[in-house]
């Protein structure tokens, strides 16, 4: 898009349909001069920052956004060399709007306007959403599958091998030597049980009428008896939601492994300021998968911690999948499985000092509607 007014000029009368034409768009439109400072914004841009342009007219960019250095480099290098610039998924935190948007940007000179340039910007947080869904649900697929395989793999032997302990602990008359099978057959149990715990639960969810928050009290009770020292756990509940059909243990098992997942994150602080905050909202319109829900829920962890390695994001829901040497990576493989038998899904956006993982799910899957 090319606009070769004078930003000055757009208070001109004869330029007011100019105005209104921005005023129609969609796409977030602002002038910035050489010092990042902000001549003009149309009103999808004031949605977008959430500020009037009263308010933002002759305000820096900073002070817009807590980060601007990425739009500040995309503009000077467009005056600089005199060409338009796009960046496609950059990340922007205005000041205020909750959360981080994600935004297709296009920053263009003008043509006879000195330093001035135009930055249109295409939220595309809604599209990174749905493709963000779309292969979450596409690793719960692979997972079971996965899962599955690699369950009876090791099943089938760990049998044999107790067997043939339990076998050679009848004819050994040493006690000390009798320790070593009891070893060899307390082992093959608990790696029965982990394969137990990879197959997931064989029955079919058994749903009712369930408090969220009551749930959400219990894990949060588990998770403060085993809270690392410092580490404070506040509640910010939306008291209007209504009970959802659940199966209760299994969300509570979800719930625990994401609490549990945070708590070790903020294990590793140095500071020991450690900080979990157990949300709960109501969201309307919502689509998980395919689907779109009129009402559903959702239960937010948000700890401090010093966030998901970046190598881990794409595969973090993956088994056996962990940043650290002592896990064993099913926590969250087998949290998002319990979701999914809700007709919901778990998602995460993770930066240092903030990470958030989300259980999304509709109130009733079995019976609620599609919008």
């Amino acid at each position: 898009m090319t606009f070769a007014a004078r930003p000055a000029d757009l208070a001109r009368p004869e330029l007011t349909d100019v105005s209104r034409v921005l005023d129609g768009l969609t796409t977030s439109v602002l002038i910035v001069d050489r010092a990042h400072t902000v001549l003009y914004m149309n009103v999808a841009a004031e949605t977008l920052l959430g500020v009037s342009r009263n308010q933002a007219r002759g305000r820096m960019l900073s002070e817009l956004l807590v980060d601007a250095a990425a739009l500040h480099a995309l503009t000077d290098r467009a005056r600089e060399t005199w060409r338009p610039f796009s960046r496609r998924e950059l990340a922007l935190r205005p000041c205020n709007v909750e959360g981080e948007l994600v935004v297709d940007c296009t920053v263009t000179p003008f043509e006879d306007a000195g330093d001035a340039v135009l930055i249109e910007i295409t939220d595309a947080t809604q599209h990174q959403r749905i493709t963000r869904e779309t292969a979450l649900l596409a690793q719960i697929g692979g997972s079971r599958l996965m899962i599955r395989q690699l369950a009876h793999e090791i099943k089938n032997p760990l049998g044999g091998l107790r067997g043939a302990a339990q076998l050679l602990s009848r004819q050994l008359t040493d006690a000390s030597m009798r320790e070593y099978t009891s070893i060899i057959i307390s082992e093959a149990d608990r790696l029965a049980a982990l394969v137990d715990t990879l197959l997931g639960p064989g029955r079919a969810p058994h749903k009712e009428p369930t408090n969220i928050h009551e749930l959400l009290q219990h894990v949060g009770h588990l998770l403060a008896a085993d809270a690392p020292p410092g580490v404070v756990i506040e509640r910010d509940y939306d008291p209007s939601l209504p009970p959802a059909y659940l199966d209760r243990n299994l969300m509570i098992q979800a719930m625990l492994n994401l609490g549990r997942n945070a708590m070790q994150a903020l294990a590793t602080k140095s500071d020991g300021q450690g900080r979990l905050v157990l949300r709960t909202r109501a969201l309307t319109n919502v689509n998980i998968g395919a689907r779109r829900h009129r009402v559903a829920f959702s239960v937010q962890f948000e700890d401090n911690g010093p966030g998901v390695p970046e190598e881990l994001r794409d595969t973090l829901f993956y088994p056996l999948v962990t940043g650290r040497a002592a896990g064993s990576g099913l926590g969250l493989a087998v949290a998002q499985d319990l979701v999914s038998r809700h007709a919901g899904l778990v998602e995460f956006t993770s930066r240092p000092g903030q990470t958030i993982f989300t259980i999304v799910a509709p109130f009733n899957a079995d019976t609620d509607e599609a919008a």
